[in-house]
């Protein structure tokens, strides 16, 4: 007599689709690595809160005690990720929190 494997006979766990497609697990991976930075999470905040809802560049190495392009580095990453909008004005960026960013973000988390 041949054993057939133990998923074959007991019939409970057939195979299925992914409840994650790779490209959807790739871009919540983007995100989720942003966030997993504490000065990013820093940036986003002071970004979050500030006046008019938008920071210049240059207002954003003091706060963090950080290199000019360590924060630019830093930026670069959360505007990747989709949870800031760059908009470069004369010599200096300005970033803002992308509208439902943050809200997408909450949603992410649950979703899992």
């Amino acid at each position: 007599m041949t054993s057939l494997p133990l998923f074959e006979t007991a019939g409970c766990c057939p195979p299925g689709a992914p409840a994650l497609g790779a490209e959807e697990a790739q871009q919540k991976a983007l995100v989720f690595k942003a966030l997993a930075d504490p000065n990013r999470l820093r940036l986003l905040s002071i970004v979050k809160a500030a006046e008019g809802g938008e920071a210049c560049v240059c207002d954003l190495t003091e706060p963090l005690d950080l290199g000019q392009p360590t924060v630019s580095h830093h930026l670069k990453i959360l505007v990747d990720a989709g949870l800031l909008h760059r908009e470069k004005r004369g010599t200096w960026a300005y970033y803002s929190v992308v509208p439902g960013a943050l809200e997408r973000t909450a949603e992410l988390v649950g979703s899992l």
